[in-house]
């Protein structure tokens, strides 16, 4: 099977996070998308991140309609920081009948150059690379694949910003998300 798998903090997933998703799975020959659920992005500040756990239930309660997504806590019992050249061989090795891929936006396309052994993931995985604001970078490599999708700048930042001076999030997030958020009392 060939599975994109989508990395992120989800610190929450949001409507943004879905669509991207959906459309990447829609536009390309991929037979599931896997929602990563990040600890601690190595390029990120841990600071503003809720538990894993919380992050993971988000995830699970916005994509449980949908039989192509999938969640998944494989690096919660990695060491952290997590790399995804890591995450990968972990995950060719549990499922070596399976093809992997990545979603990258196009704005963390010239990040990829920082991230630990970069060449190893060009040389061996897709990339699907989604537009993201601002300038559209493009690599020409065989293994980069431009994908059409709808230009969103929905940000977790904003969301969280907003759940915390007691704004409407109403639209931004999948109303289980939403939910849980308010019973947890998350980000206030």
């Amino acid at each position: 099977m060939k599975i994109g798998l989508y990395f992120g903090s989800f610190n929450p997933i949001h409507i943004g996070h879905l669509i991207i998703a959906d459309t990447l799975h829609d536009q390309t020959d991929l037979e599931q998308v896997w929602f990563v659920v990040s600890p601690q992005n190595p390029l990120k500040k841990r600071q503003s991140l809720i538990h894993e756990f919380d992050r993971l239930k988000m995830v699970e309660l916005a994509i449980e309609d949908n039989f192509h997504f999938r969640a998944s806590d494989v690096e919660f019992s990695m060491p952290k920081p997590s790399y995804t050249i890591d995450t990968l061989a972990y995950l060719t090795d549990q499922y070596p009948q399976h093809q992997f891929c990545l979603f990258l936006g196009s704005d963390n396309l010239t990040q990829l150059k920082r991230w630990k052994n970069y060449q190893m993931i060009l040389d061996n995985h897709e990339i699907f690379v989604y537009p993201r604001p601002g300038e559209l970078k493009t690599v020409d490599h065989p293994n980069i694949k431009m994908v059409e999708a709808p230009l969103l700048d929905i940000s977790a930042t904003f969301i969280r910003k907003s759940i915390l001076e007691g704004k409407s999030v109403r639209y931004l997030l999948p109303d289980g998300v939403a939910e849980y958020i308010r019973d947890k009392k998350l980000y206030m």
